[in-house]
């Protein structure tokens, strides 16, 4: 309690400073940098998250799904099926998929950009004052004003605030009625082969202009469902979903390591969503 009265003290005088990070790294399946902040600072972090999430989540488009309540990935990948059966007028019609990436997300966010965009939804200085801490907090190496940790709760936030301005000109103004976003993966769906390839350009320019942002060079495409989308960890077909080859090797290397019935629960229960029976019968022979 006495930390705690403490902390509420540095936040009234303005005297709060955000502390260290403690880095570590996880495979999942890509090495990942993970930035942990001490228990003080998530405090602040989950404060911070209780009162904007509920403000910000209203001025979000509809099919952004990750980190919000109600969403995931799970909802992310029924909503792109049913954008395809609506565009391919149930299978009947060609449907084109571009495909993006943004190389080095998190990575990459711009503290000054964020701070704007914030700064016009938000009135009150001290508010702004104590989100420029938490933001300034952390930087990607060997660059000053950039980067976000993996690691902080006020970050999931901070990234769906900074991409919403990337949502509602691809909404709006570039008028793709079947786009899904989640964190740093879209997909925008047509009958228009040359629509989504004529696109592109002004996708990368709003980034670049707008957001100091890149798509992933090596991850941009536009392909039909008949050959297989990778999206969200799975491969979608037009009448079946697949599990990623990576994906499988992993779950069943894991369960050998611990096969425990919580584990193999876990699994069964994610495979529950896709064409995976095949699968399933081999966990639990594992």
């Amino acid at each position: 309690m006495d930390n705690i009265i403490a902390l509420q003290k540095e936040l009234l005088n303005k005297t709060y400073k955000h502390g260290e990070y403690q880095a570590f790294k996880i495979n999942d399946p890509r090495p990942r940098n993970i930035h942990k902040a001490s228990v003080r600072d998530r405090l602040v972090h989950h404060a911070i998250y209780r009162i904007l999430y509920p403000f910000f989540d209203k001025k979000f488009v509809s099919d952004s799904f990750s980190c919000r309540l109600d969403k995931g990935t799970h909802k992310a990948i029924n909503r792109f099926r049913k954008f395809y059966y609506k565009v391919s007028k149930n299978s009947t019609k060609t449907c084109w998929i571009l495909k993006c990436d943004i190389r080095k997300f998190f990575a990459n966010i711009n503290h000054g950009i964020l701070k704007n965009i914030l700064a016009e939804y938000i009135g009150d200085k001290d508010t702004l004052w104590l989100l420029g801490q938490v933001i300034d907090s952390f930087r990607t190496e060997n660059k000053i004003g950039v980067g976000l940790p993996l690691g902080n709760l006020t970050s999931q936030l901070f990234v769906n605030i900074y991409m919403n301005e990337f949502d509602q000109f691809v909404k709006y103004k570039l008028k793709a009625k079947y786009y899904i976003r989640y964190c740093d993966d879209f997909v925008i769906l047509s009958e228009d082969k040359r629509y989504l390839q004529n696109i592109i350009p002004f996708i990368r320019e709003f980034l670049d202009r707008e957001l100091k942002l890149e798509l992933h060079p090596d991850k941009v495409s536009i392909k039909t469902m008949a050959s297989g989308v990778d999206f969200l960890g799975w491969i979608n077909f037009t009448d079946h979903r697949i599990l990623r080859t990576t994906t499988k090797r992993r779950m069943i290397k894991r369960i050998k390591i611990n096969n425990s019935i919580e584990t193999i629960n876990s699994y069964l229960g994610l495979l529950g969503h896709g064409n995976t029976n095949k699968l399933k019968k081999e966990i639990l022979f594992c």
